[in-house]
């Protein structure tokens, strides 16, 4: 069939966005199977929930022969440390036998790579999810220098104008690196046009998440519309 790479994600069940953003920039070289996990709203109960389940969801996914895994919840990682989120990394790769990385941790590693430090972050999140969130960043080592959520729980049904003027918004002067977070946050399609705009790299959830996947397994190719983390690091 031509597929040189099969990869596996774990979303949420509402995720209408992670699936077709992997699809459109893995081309036909890559293909994406994912499983999904019952979610319906984000309260922290929910997400923490959610992040349980991984390891049921990654067993089926091994069933499939997939050769990497992502954990592609944003949000359930940030309600973590960093480190255990690399615990749960780690357990999940040593249950299946197969690499697998969570999209939280791939975030981090992205935006290491590309050697940004001081960052801008753009969500569609509440108040209470996007505090959790820069808590993530900052143990990870990062510095928020401007941070702004929507305040919606309705992240795919945000149109892509309305994410580019969110994240042309949070942009300062020492900013070396907007994220935009959430794996149901449509940003492909802005990705390219907000790094000519700001003159910055601009790491998404999604994007980050198969770059790093793809990385856990050593392939290191270049994806036309991943931005600079995917021509660049």
């Amino acid at each position: 069939m031509g597929w040189e790479v099969k990869l596996g994600i774990i979303v949420p069940s509402w995720n209408t966005v992670m699936e077709y953003e992997w699809q459109r920039l893995g081309g036909e070289e890559i293909s994406v199977h994912s499983q999904r996990i019952r979610h319906l709203a984000d309260t922290e109960a929910d997400l923490s929930w959610l992040g349980t389940q991984a390891p049921a969801a990654a067993e089926l996914l091994s069933h499939a022969r997939v050769q990497a895994i992502c954990h592609g919840c944003t949000a359930s990682g940030f309600l973590k440390t960093p480190d255990a989120d690399l615990e749960q990394e780690a357990a999940l790769t040593r249950a299946t036998g197969i690499p697998t990385v969570t999209s939280s941790a791939a975030i981090v590693r992205a935006m290491r790579a590309l050697g940004a430090s001081r960052i801008s972050v753009a969500s569609p999140y509440e108040p209470w999810l996007n505090a959790r969130l820069k808590t993530y960043l900052e143990a990870a080592g990062f510095t928020v220098v401007a941070m702004k959520g929507l305040g919606t729980q309705a992240h795919g049904s945000i149109s892509t104008e309305v994410v580019r003027a969110l994240a042309l918004e949070v942009v300062r002067p020492e900013t070396e690196a907007v994220f935009i977070s959430c794996s149901n946050f449509r940003t492909l399609d802005i990705l390219a046009q907000v790094e000519q705009e700001t003159g910055r790299p601009v790491v998404t959830s999604n994007q980050a998440a198969l770059w790093g996947t793809l990385r856990a397994i050593g392939d290191r190719r270049a994806l036309p519309g991943g931005g600079r983390l995917f021509g660049e690091a």
